[in-house]
């Protein structure tokens, strides 16, 4: 199945009064993960994988082991985050967090507060490219967790319920080298929490 590149669900500017510049989305959406649509079509085409759905094909090229991952699984893994990454921001100040995911990540956590700064941690302490994540794990509980480059939750059975670029492309315009602030301000002023909620 060709990957084709959504459309952000706002407009370019519409996060840069909450720290994610218009600048940003064009290079971030319209380029890099364009480059993963275009890259995965050019890898995929004539493969086993061409007609496979892209959680398929993440999961039966993904190599648990490997010190760096192959090129079909790279652009299809990156695809997909993305993919996912824009819905879980959205434009509006003061999103409300439903009771229901309120209630989960206090049971899990203890507080909302520490949840926020687990994820926040995850995400400094990723060395290099990756995600910060928050996902369901296969007994059901909510745990924090951290991936390298393009690897995500699928590759380990998990659901994920939120997922954070820690790629530089992500912040390097609006905060340069301050990906700690860059964290903050998403969990603080983008997150879409409906979103989050809706895969409990």
């Amino acid at each position: 199945m060709a990957f084709t590149l959504p459309d952000l669900p706002y407009a370019h500017d519409a996060l840069a009064p909450l720290g994610m510049s218009k600048e940003t989305l064009e290079y971030h959406h319209d380029l890099h993960h364009k480059a993963y649509v275009d890259n995965g079509n050019k890898l995929i085409a004539g493969t086993e994988w061409e007609n496979k759905s892209l959680e398929d094909i993440i999961r039966g090229t993904y190599q648990a082991g490997a010190v760096a991952q192959n090129g079909i699984f790279n652009n299809a893994s990156q695809h997909w985050n993305h993919n996912m990454f824009w819905t879980w921001m959205a434009p509006g100040e003061n999103k409300k967090m439903p009771g229901a995911l309120e209630k989960a990540l206090t049971e899990s956590f203890g507080s909302v507060q520490k949840f926020k700064d687990d994820f926040a941690a995850a995400g400094v302490g990723q060395f290099g490219s990756g995600w910060a994540w928050l996902v369901k794990d296969k007994d059901g509980s909510l745990k924090v967790t951290k991936t390298e480059n393009g690897v995500n939750p699928l590759c380990f059975g998990q659901t994920a319920l939120l997922g954070c670029d820690v790629w530089e492309h992500s912040y390097y315009i609006d905060f340069r080298n301050k990906r700690p602030a860059y964290l903050t301000n998403f969990l603080e002023k983008l997150v879409n929490w409906e979103a989050v909620a809706a895969g409990l």
